[in-house]
């Protein structure tokens, strides 16, 4: 009997265990769902408040549950930038925002695109004769192009600017390939299509370079025409020539350096920038040390809802890399956006359609499920205007063709008209190691591509014959739906990249403009008038894991946002990391033929997962 009651107590004991766990896990989860929701009530009298912790993207990426529980590193977080637009439209004529705050100390940046809509959007702020402040410890191009918007900008004593310009070097992988035996097997149409280069080159070949400088050197004007229209008295010539000259002229005070060149306004820490605040728009309730009355950006759009009134304008969001099968938000994966057209077409009232596009291209066979959903659309005699934002190259493109009005922004990169596939063999590299390979073939095919015996020469004919229709393909659609002869779009095709102001010069796209501007051509061709419409976004639901993620775990990524100048020096080596392991990964793991542009990379949205890698640990593991 006494062995009864010791394990009825133990299973008693078992169960309220259980039964506390579950009521712990059931209030943690209420906890993270209100947790998650921004509360519309902390909507004040006094500044609307955004603060830029993270990079500014299309589409945020859905937070991937094993990598956020399992990896030390922190994700990095995303900020949707049509939220900040309608965030600094709506405080134009809200009477409670009395001026707008614009906190970059933990920026990490966003395309420049995104960044110019935003900075047209803090002017029409200023024009409604609201001031816009900017702080940061660091500005470095991004957040600047943000900061020389503003009415008046601070900077931390400690801090500094460093504009350094597009461009930098590049990985290449051919000689690591030769070291191990690893032969790349490459198929690909265009004279510029470097996607591939770093596989089969140990540097960058003079075609790739003239393309891509050409684009960088539109681009940087671009930038430069744009900040000293939004700041004419910022003297940047010195430091953007001669910096290192400027720097030792200022003894290497970066903070004094960027006041004297009239950068910023203000040199302050945040306690001081606080009270500055504080005196335009009024303390906080708590009166805290450097506080002042604020509203959260998300708050304040949550207190006015989604728009809702009048016919629906239907928004579906490419943004990312284009993949096969099915994807959470932030990525374009073809099942998936092609899905979520077609269920909006069956089930949803739309008067137009509008496709924003941020993608460097991708999967050829998802690219053309997208562009037929698309085409869809255009059966129903459903308008339809593409609004490229960043990117929009290669499979970007390719998606875009159906439009019946193509916007690009100037900065916009687009193009790359052009296919390839990459598929790797170990001859050489087993061979090292004594393993060979022998066997009987019934047809010149059988068993290709080998990887151990390397492919043979009629695998590579029928491989690149494959290739060559597949941009014989491209060229024809991109002719059918721009109005040209193939022969006059191969002329500019080729796999080359083009900046948006030369991409409408040369009839890729048909108008410079972003989503404003796509709307109301969308409202104009649908016979809307221009307050008789609302934008529904067309996008994959958030999912409940996600909810419990962003409310547990808000704060998770921005421990790791750089601050100061070497700050942001540091996070660029974890860029580049990405970027090798990306590369590395698209050679080990072939998905099929691709339209991609992964040189497009160095113009889009600074977004890399979460890593416990460096990029010497990559190295070091590459050559173990």
């Amino acid at each position: 009997m006494q062995f009864v009651r010791v394990s009825w107590k133990i299973l008693v004991g078992l169960k309220d265990l259980l039964v506390l766990l579950f009521m712990l896990l059931f209030f943690a989860a209420i906890f993270a769902v209100l947790n998650s929701s921004p509360n519309p009530a902390m909507v004040r009298d006094g500044a609307l408040l955004l603060k830029l912790d993270g990079v500014v993207s299309e589409q945020p990426a859905e937070i991937d549950t094993l990598t956020t529980l399992t990896s030390s590193a922190a994700s990095v977080v995303e900020m949707r930038q049509r939220d900040i637009v309608r965030a600094l439209k709506l405080a134009e004529t809200d009477d409670r925002v009395k001026a707008v705050v614009v906190d970059m100390d933990r920026f990490m940046g966003g395309g420049q695109a995104s960044l110019a809509a935003i900075g047209s959007s803090l002017d029409g702020v200023k024009k409604a004769g609201k001031p816009v402040y900017a702080f940061a410890t660091a500005y470095t191009d991004d957040s600047y192009q943000l900061a020389a918007h503003a009415t008046q900008i601070w900077m931390d004593p400690l801090g500094g600017a460093m504009l350094t310009g597009p461009g930098g070097s590049q990985p290449y992988f051919k000689g690591l390939l030769d070291r191990l035996g690893v032969k790349a097997n490459i198929y690909r149409v265009g004279t510029y299509k470097s996607a591939v280069e770093p596989f089969m080159r140990s540097d960058q070949s003079e075609a790739s370079k003239a393309a891509i400088k050409g684009v960088y050197d539109e681009i940087w004007g671009q930038w430069k025409a744009a900040v000293a229209k939004a700041r004419p008295q910022a003297q940047l010539e010195q430091m953007l020539t001669d910096p290192a000259g400027a720097v030792e002229g200022a003894q290497g005070n970066l903070a004094q350096l960027a006041l004297s060149s009239k950068l910023v306004d203000t040199l302050g820490d945040r306690v001081t920038f606080g009270k500055f605040l504080a005196s335009k728009v009024g303390a906080d309730d708590k009166k805290t040390t450097g506080g002042f009355a604020n509203t959260p950006m998300d708050a304040f759009l949550a207190h006015y809802g989604p728009a809702s009134a009048g016919k629906q304008i239907g928004v579906i969001t490419i943004a990312g890399t284009i993949v096969d099968g099915e994807g959470g938000p932030g990525s374009a994966a073809g099942d998936t956006v092609s899905g979520l057209i077609y269920d909006a077409l069956d089930n949803k009232d739309l008067k137009a359609l509008v496709v924003r596009v941020d993608s460097p291209g991708g999967s050829v066979m998802a690219s053309e499920k997208i562009r037929l959903a698309i085409e869809a659309a255009k059966a129903k005699k459903i308008p339809v205007i593409v609004s490229m934002a960043n990117l929009a190259a290669s499979g970007g493109y390719w998606i875009s063709l159906p439009a019946d009005v193509i916007f690009a922004d100037p900065s916009t990169i687009t193009g790359s008209i052009g296919i390839f596939v990459v598929i790797p063999s170990a001859e050489v590299g087993l061979a090292k190691i004594g393993v060979n390979a022998d066997g009987v073939k019934t047809t010149p095919l059988s068993g290709e591509p080998d990887v151990l015996n390397g492919f043979s020469p009629e695998f590579d004919r029928v491989a690149q014959s494959a290739i060559e229709n597949g941009y014989r393909q491209f060229l024809n659609r991109v002719a059918d739906a721009r109005k040209k002869t193939p022969a006059q779009v191969n002329a500019i095709a080729q796999g080359r990249v083009w900046a948006g102001g030369t991409a409408r010069r040369l009839g890729l796209v048909d108008r410079t403009g972003g989503m404003n501007d796509a709307f109301a051509e969308a409202a104009k061709r649908a016979g809307l008038k221009s307050d008789g419409w609302h934008a529904e976004y067309i996008e994959p639901p958030v999912s409940f894991t996600e909810t419990l993620l962003q409310g547990l775990m808000p704060k998770r990524a921005q421990a790791t946002a750089p601050m100061d100048i070497f700050a942001h020096a540091a996070w660029q080596q974890n860029l580049f990391a990405q970027r090798v392991a990306r590369d590395l990964n698209m050679l080990t793991g072939v998905q099929g033929v691709q339209a991609a542009c992964l040189e497009c990379g160095d113009f889009a949205s600074p977004t890399p997962s979460p890593t416990d890698k460096s990029w010497l640990a990559i190295l070091i593991k590459a050559l173990s």
